[in-house]
């Protein structure tokens, strides 16, 4: 027999806290990633380069969601 799968709620009542911690958590492999450039080889320090490029990048996006879900919050709080 085949189960039916409940789509899931969407609970946004956490996102502000799971965003922040998301946002901690890139920045800290940011900062351990570009300590450990240091003893990379030439190839592995263009690839943590580019991760990081891509983490600044996430971390851009996170903090104007982040924005976007408080400014959401505070309306549904009126």
């Amino acid at each position: 027999m085949t189960e039916k799968k409940q789509p899931n709620v969407d609970n946004r009542h956490n996102n502000v806290e799971r965003l922040h911690d998301m946002i901690e958590n890139t920045e800290a492999k940011l900062k351990e990633a570009e300590m450990s450039m240091e003893f990379a080889s030439l190839e592995e320090r263009e690839y943590l380069i580019q991760k990081n490029e891509r983490r600044k990048q996430s971390i851009k996006a996170m903090k104007e969601e982040m924005k976007d879900e408080m400014t959401d919050r505070k309306q549904r709080e009126i």
